[in-house]
Parts: structure tokens; C-alpha cells; sequence
């Protein structure tokens, strides 16, 4: 084996060819100020603040939103939701994918660049890295810089701070699924659960790498949305648009120079719309599966038209139609109402509406009947004949509640002993129930029948359930 290796010949790379992989170059997003700026700042305080601060919110005395996987119940403020109920999840699903291709269709990728955790966690990263290390220029000139003590302690702060923020990020997941003052005793006295701990760590662990250390490569490689965005454009989509009309031919010149009579547009090649994107791509190019669609670009493209005494807007959300037909707002915007919009929103906004009503109506009860095969027929006093069922009564809401039992579908079938049973709230209880047919009543076969299980004085909170009698 060796000497085959010996005998291989690694022949050089030719000039101009392309190497198999691209070296990454890290990039280092400049900060930039604007309306979306503040837009992007509004939405990753929300997200946050409803993330970090949901587990922390009581309700009805147990935690407002709680998965407890152990016991199978959900909890969602009013709402106790159990597997039964997993048509709900399914529909949040649907709707979720709608609205993000209805989102898409009109103005692009807004998830990616104001609401996506990749998004919000790497501008949280980069706000972090900026109070430590400092702008642009200083993290560039330091990484530069030869290893020093000093250079050391400035990582090692910004590294620690971006490791806490991880390990609280992967705290409050998993507080989520444990309730967070159960948990947080947990952790303080050091006996946190195996299973708490791994997700603590991994959930931590994923968090600080994408958004510390992947970055732009998680939206560029890892996530499948890139990749099939430019299925749901059209030419009449909201895009991040550069104004090649209006601003070439691009070039440098100073603030009282008249581009016109220097045969220039309105570009003054300052490359501030490339420092500012966290993908490093250079929207000049044309629209690109790296725009993340953050806006940062038409943030820091406006403050240079500002300075320039130029008009705003040389980099701006616009369509494809509308740069080619130099369309006003007004024109853009009539067109964004077109049959797949429209198709998109009726169909979301049933789902929607359709959702609200089923939960609305929900019937907070859930019965299976479950025969008993130990004793599927025997004959019991007098001839009769007797069937034994166990039932499990879910409660699905927060108070407690007594059920009574009947049966019907055979005459003179009836329930045997005991009918009522309490269940407390938000509870499950397995009940055995003995129904019996007088002798000679029904021939030997089976007989379809069918429980109803009501709450005593709530004639809505009823269900029935349907099973067979056997007659040998």
C-alpha cells in the first residue's frame, strides 16, 4: 500500500483553475443606522422577550406554556392539549409554511433578514462583539495583529459573554418542557437530570457555533430556504434592488462635483452597501440566494446619499418589473395584489379563522374505550349478558369535573354498578364499566353500540364513543 502511494504523482494545479472547496474569508459586518435598522432591532427585543420571558409567565397556577412530555399534556395558557390533539400542531405547521410563502411572494425572504433565530441570534453575537472588540476597523486590525495578552483577554471576554448568553439560551428551551422554577432550583443545587443537562449543553452548544461562529455559512449552505426561494419569486416581487439605471456608470468624486457632466450616476463606488451584509455579498451584482434580505445594504446605501446631498432610494425594495418600467410606489405596489398573493391569503386566512374555530368550539373531553379481553361475553344473573369496557376520560381543561356514563344501541342495555366518576382537572382516569342486555334481548353476535360521556350540569361538554357488544 505504501509503495502504490510512493508511486502516485500530485500533479499542480493550473493556472486560473478553481480549487474544489472555497477557503472561507470572515467577514465583518460594519453596524449601520436607518429604518430598518430599527425595524431589525424591534423584532429581535420582541422575539426575544417573548422567548426568554414565556416560561416565566404563570397561569392558573402552573406555568402558562408548558410541554410536559412526561405526562403528554400541553399546556398553552387555556388550552391543555394532549396527543389527540395532534391535528393542531399540524395545522400551525400549514399555516406557518403558508404564511412564509405568502411572505415570500410578496416581498421576499422577511423571515430570514427580521425573524429568523439565525438572523436574531447572530445580530445579538454581533452587538456583544461590538461593545468588546470594538467597529469594523479595530476587529479587523486586531484580528491582524500578532497574539498578545491583551488580545487574548479581549477574546476570552467576548467568547465567555457569547458562552452565558448560550447556556441561558439553552436553558430557557429546555424550560419549555420543565417547568423554569422547577429547573432553576435544579441547576442551582446542581442536580439538573441527564436529560436537562444534554440539552442545556447541546441547545447552548448550537447556539453559540451558528450564530459565534458559522454565521453567514448557516444561510448560505445549511439552510434549505436559499436554495428554493427563487421558486416562490416573480417579476413582480419585493426585492432588495440596486438602481443599475440610476447608478452607473458607478465611480468616486467629491461632494460638490456634478455627476452628470462627469458621465457618473449616482454610485460613488464606496463599497459601504458590501461591509454592511452579513452574507459579504455585493447586492450591485444583482439579486443573489445569499441576501438574506436584511435591508442593511439600503440602510447604509441612504446615509451615503444623505452625505452626498443625493436622493435616497439608489439601493431600495423594489421589483423587477418596476426597475424595468420605472413604476412609482403607487404602480409598484397595485401590483403586488395578484392572483398567487390573493390565492395565498384566502387560503391562510381560512386556515387561520378555521383553526380559531375549531379550538373554539373544542369539546374539552376525550374518551377511548378499550374492551376488556380478559371477559369479551359471560352470562351474569337471570341470563343476562355482560361486557366489560375499560374507558380512559381525559378532563382536557383546568377543572375538575364529574362524568356520567350511559350506553345505547341495543334495547334494554344498560350500565352495571357504578356510572359517575369525578377526574380532576387537566387529569385522566381509566374506569371499567360493565354494561349488560337482558337474556334473550339481542341474538349472539356482535352488536354495535355507542358510549356518551357527559359532564354532570354542562350538556356541551359531552362525547360519544363507538364500540361493539358481543352476544354469544
Amino acid at each position: 500500500m505504501n509503495d502504490t502511494l510512493k508511486n502516485v504523482e500530485v500533479l499542480p494545479r493550473a493556472a486560473g483553475e478553481e480549487p474544489l472547496y472555497e477557503v472561507r474569508e470572515k467577514i465583518y459586518p460594519r453596524a449601520v443606522s436607518g429604518a430598518f435598522a430599527r425595524w431589525r432591532l424591534a423584532l429581535v427585543l420582541a422575539t426575544q422577550l417573548v422567548f426568554y420571558g414565556t416560561p416565566w409567565l404563570e397561569w392558573n397556577g402552573r406555568q402558562a406554556v408548558l410541554f410536559d412530555l412526561g405526562a403528554r399534556k400541553f399546556y398553552v395558557f387555556g388550552l391543555v392539549l394532549w396527543p389527540q390533539d395532534f391535528i393542531y400542531l399540524t395545522l400551525l405547521l400549514v399555516i406557518s409554511a403558508l404564511s412564509l410563502f405568502l411572505f415570500t411572494a410578496v416581498a421576499g425572504r422577511l423571515w430570514c433578514g427580521y425573524a429568523c433565530p439565525q438572523t436574531v441570534y447572530t445580530e445579538i453575537f454581533l452587538w456583544i462583539e461590538r461593545r468588546i472588540e470594538g467597529d469594523r476597523a479595530r476587529r479587523m486590525k486586531r484580528d491582524a495583529a500578532p497574539f498578545t495578552l491583551g488580545k487574548l483577554g479581549v477574546k476570552a471576554a467576548k467568547h465567555a459573554s457569547w458562552i452565558v448568553l448560550s447556556l441561558w439560551t439553552g436553558f430557557t428551551f429546555v424550560a419549555y418542557f420543565t417547568p423554569a422554577r422547577e429547573l432553576s432550583l435544579e441547576a442551582a443545587g446542581v442536580s439538573l437530570g441527564p436529560w436537562e443537562t444534554f440539552w442545556i449543553l447541546f441547545y447552548g452548544f448550537a447556539t453559540y457555533g451558528n450564530a459565534g461562529w458559522m454565521r453567514e455559512q448557516v444561510c448560505k449552505y445549511m439552510c434549505p430556504y436559499a436554495r428554493f426561494q427563487s421558486a416562490m419569486f416573480d417579476p413582480d416581487t419585493l426585492i432588495i434592488s440596486y438602481d443599475a439605471q440610476r447608478g452607473e456608470p458607478r465611480g468616486g468624486r467629491s461632494r460638490a462635483a456634478d455627476p452628470r457632466a462627469k458621465g457618473l450616476g449616482d454610485c460613488v463606488d464606496c463599497g459601504i452597501c458590501v461591509q454592511v451584509c452579513p452574507t459579504g455579498i455585493d447586492i450591485r451584482e444583482g439579486l443573489q440566494y445569499e441576501c438574506i434580505g436584511c435591508a442593511a445594504c439600503i440602510d447604509g446605501c441612504n446615509q451615503v446619499m444623505k452625505k452626498m446631498g443625493y436622493a435616497p432610494g439608489l439601493i431600495r425594495y423594489s421589483t423587477e418589473n418596476a426597475l424595468k418600467n420605472r413604476w412609482g410606489i403607487a404602480q409598484t405596489l397595485k401590483r403586488l395584489m395578484r392572483p398567487r398573493v390573493i390565492v395565498y391569503t384566502a387560503i391562510l386566512w381560512t386556515l387561520i379563522l378555521g383553526t380559531a374555530a375549531a379550538l373554539a368550539l373544542r369539546v374539552p373531553l376525550k374518551v377511548d374505550v378499550i374492551r376488556d379481553r380478559g371477559s369479551l361475553s359471560r352470562e351474569v344473573d337471570e341470563g343476562a349478558i355482560e361486557n366489560v369496557y375499560r374507558l380512559q376520560i381525559m378532563n382536557a381543561s383546568e377543572f375538575p369535573r364529574v362524568f356520567h356514563i350511559t350506553a345505547s344501541g341495543i334495547p334494554t342495555l344498560k350500565v352495571a354498578g357504578e356510572s359517575f366518576f369525578a377526574v380532576e382537572g387537566a387529569g385522566t382516569r381509566m374506569v371499567p364499566v360493565r354494561l349488560r342486555v337482558a337474556g334473550g334481548e339481542a341474538r349472539p353476535g356482535s352488536h354495535r353500540i355507542e358510549f356518551e360521556v357527559g359532564a354532570m350540569g354542562e350538556p356541551r361538554v359531552s362525547v360519544r364513543e363507538r364500540s361493539v357488544f358481543l352476544v354469544r
